[in-house]
């Protein structure tokens, strides 16, 4: 499966608007807004993670 364009990190680093379900529920779980075995629809919205771009 490929990943969508919109999701794809082009030139510099950017911020992404929009995190899979997958990380959101990585960063809910840190920080104890979830746990394992709860409803994975409507979970509340979190920030995009902040990427650092990489220096050559």
């Amino acid at each position: 499966m490929s990943v969508h364009p919109s999701l794809k990190l082009r030139g510099n680093a950017k911020k992404r608007s929009v995190l899979p379900r997958i990380e959101r529920l990585k960063l809910l779980k840190m920080a104890d807004m979830w746990k394992e075995g709860e409803k994975v629809f409507g979970l509340p919205k979190t920030d995009p993670i902040k990427i650092k771009a990489r220096i050559k």
